[in-house]
């Protein structure tokens, strides 16, 4: 099977030449890689949240395999949903599904199902591949959208990527894709955003979804944030550096109806 892009010329150019173009603008050549376990990085229009996503794509290592965590924004397929094989292509190139991990992953969580509906409108994994395409060219996917999870559920499923992680003998590094708070002032998106990004940064995945939920943070990515903090702890993650935030209001100027986003490293 092969995913054809679904958002190109909305949030990034659909041609190749200006995509590229597009994406090297938001890439810092200068920047030092560290190897990471995982990263957060945002999945807004590349207008607004390039920068964010340019900053930790060119700080991170390269490795074999990523697998994609994002939420399900649509509400097809399954919870917990893997395109387990096939090709995914946007106009700079052609991701192969890295099918051997797919199979480690439905081997050890029942949660984990092979969907490819949920992925097909999806926009929130798509908007990672041209900075993977930039960064790791070579690079394979496994794509996750989570539609909704408990945090019972989060752990599990985090605890079964660690497990296939291990069973691995190349590099994967994990990518939880999200965008932080939405449609609030600029000055309560970064005091909300601040108290969930605490959490990342302590490598506390109960602390960030119990406080998402109980401060009602428009996170949209919640859940693929806390299995991938769940994974990285049970991988020995150490510490968790944050590469930048911004919000839509330092492009659009409008800093009254703002959307958050932020970049981290886990090692």
């Amino acid at each position: 099977m092969k995913r054809r892009p679904v958002v190109a010329g909305q949030f990034y150019s659909s041609s190749q030449l200006g995509l590229k173009r597009q994406v090297q603008q938001f890439l810092d050549p200068a920047a030092g890689r560290e190897r990471a376990l995982g990263i957060v990085s945002p999945h807004a229009g590349f207008m607004y949240s390039g920068a964010v996503a340019g900053a930790v794509y060119s700080s991170i290592a390269a490795p074999k395999t990523f697998v994609l965590l994002g939420p399900n924004h649509t509400g097809m397929g399954a919870p917990v949903a893997l395109y387990a094989e096939g090709e995914w292509e946007i106009p700079t190139a052609t991701f192969s599904v890295d099918g051997a991990f797919a199979q480690l992953l439905l081997a050890q969580s029942r949660l984990i199902q092979p969907d490819t509906e949920a992925h097909a409108r999806e926009h929130s994994l798509e908007v990672q591949l041209p900075f993977i395409d930039a960064t790791a060219k070579d690079a394979a996917i496994v794509p996750i959208a989570v539609m909704h999870a408990s945090l019972e559920a989060c752990k599990a499923v985090g605890e079964a990527i660690a497990a296939a992680i291990r069973q691995t003998p190349y590099e994967v590094t994990m990518v939880a894709s999200t965008d932080m708070s939405h449609y609030v002032s600029d000055k309560t998106a970064r005091r909300l955003d601040s108290l969930a990004l605490q959490h990342v940064l302590a490598l506390d995945p109960e602390g960030l979804y119990k406080t998402v939920h109980e401060q009602r943070i428009s996170m949209c990515g919640v859940y693929p944030a806390t299995i991938m903090l769940f994974a990285a702890k049970a991988l020995g993650a150490q510490r968790v550096r944050q590469v930048r935030y911004a919000t839509s209001g330092e492009v659009s100027g409008d800093f009254e109806q703002v959307v958050g986003y932020a970049g981290l490293i886990i090692l």
